[in-house]
């Protein structure tokens, strides 16, 4: 069995900061990645931690949570792409959350595993649900499913007014995209996203936000310069190749996810272009991979862990004292510059 003293050779740090950690110890200052870390080398090591001590007749309060918990996860895709790099450090904060409480996630399913009629019952009759977090939307009918037969659901990018959510703001996120873009000079700027469930790509809360900045600097929309990839890297790919294949091109692109962004700069540069100074580009997640591209990318930070961690402690809230009404939590994010977005080389006036 794993001890506190395998879980601090693996992480580098003293068994004293592990200990505090695992405990819940805030009497010392320990990192945000440090305490990712550890609770990740526990769960790796399958660290037990020790029944909690009967409390004394001092103690202040009673443990909120008397009997063990069953908890899942549900993810948005229609595939089981559970090591996306979008979603794994969501899905990483809400099992550090659950873990500092003795919990273990329940399961962890797609919307494409949630179509069989048999996982669905199997999550209902072999354990008693608590609570379940799910990740982006769901279709109506399987969410209205699910609703009715879980007592608290907690939403990461759900569109739901009767849950609470835990989010962030797409549409200014994008605005803030496409304004570095313009602040760089850039007039001729393209989009690569894709629909959302509602299946309307002028319902999506990024498009809106580049169509909104476009406006805002009153600079053209051109309907001809805006792949819809459908979410996919490879889609967007080769729509990317396709685009700058014509005669007119755009100077730069928003791209609606990272993914999507690395997949059309390597279009790009089979055709032979150099980024940042024939082509700029610009993403929305800033997933680890984003500062290895080549070269790294430019993106919007989104605080993807601090997301899942935060719906996992309403959730255990929730299940202790419910909130008096459902809620709308943004989180912030921030631009991170890279070298695909910076200004272009100037070439050095020739002496006459």
């Amino acid at each position: 069995m794993a001890t506190l003293k395998d879980i601090a050779e693996r992480v580098g740090v003293s068994i004293s900061t592990v200990s505090r950690v695992v405990n819940g110890d805030d009497s010392r200052r320990i990192s945000d990645e440090t305490k990712q870390k550890i609770w990740q080398a526990a769960k790796q090591l399958n660290y037990r931690a020790k029944p909690a001590q009967k409390p004394t007749a001092g103690a202040k309060r009673p443990p909120k949570h008397s009997a063990p918990l069953t908890i899942g996860c549900i993810l948005s895709l229609p595939d089981n792409k559970y090591n996306h790099p979008y979603f794994s450090p969501i899905i990483q904060g809400i099992e550090a959350k659950l873990m500092e409480e003795g919990i273990a996630l329940a399961f962890l399913h797609t919307q494409a595993e949630l179509k069989s009629g048999a996982v669905r019952e199997a999550l209902l009759h072999e354990r008693a649900l608590n609570g379940v977090i799910c990740i982006e939307g769901m279709e109506p009918e399987m969410y209205r499913w699910l609703k009715e037969r879980v007592p608290v659901i907690i939403g990461i990018d759900v569109a739901d007014p009767d849950i609470p959510i835990i989010s962030y703001d797409r549409l200014d996120a994008a605005r803030i995209a496409v304004r570095h873009l313009l602040e760089l000079g850039h007039t001729d700027i393209g989009f690569i996203g894709g629909a959302g469930l509602l299946g309307r790509m002028e319902r999506e809360k990024r498009y809106r936000g580049y169509k909104m900045a476009l406006n805002e600097a009153n600079c053209p929309f051109r309907p001809d310069w805006v792949i819809d990839a459908q979410w996919d890297a490879d889609q967007s790919y080769q729509g990317m190749k396709r685009l700058l294949e014509r005669q007119e091109k755009p100077t730069a692109m928003f791209c609606a996810s990272d993914m999507m962004a690395i997949a059309a700069m390597r279009a790009a540069a089979e055709l032979g272009l150099s980024i940042p100074r024939d082509i700029a580009f610009i993403g929305i997640d800033d997933i680890e991979f984003s500062k290895y591209s080549s070269p790294p990318l430019s993106s919007v930070h989104i605080p993807k862990y601090e997301m899942g961690y935060t719906a996992a402690k309403i959730l255990l809230d929730s299940l202790h004292q419910p909130y008096p009404y459902p809620f709308r939590m943004l989180l912030p994010f921030h631009l991170q510059i890279r070298e695909s977005s910076r200004p272009p080389e100037r070439k050095a006036p020739v002496d006459g």
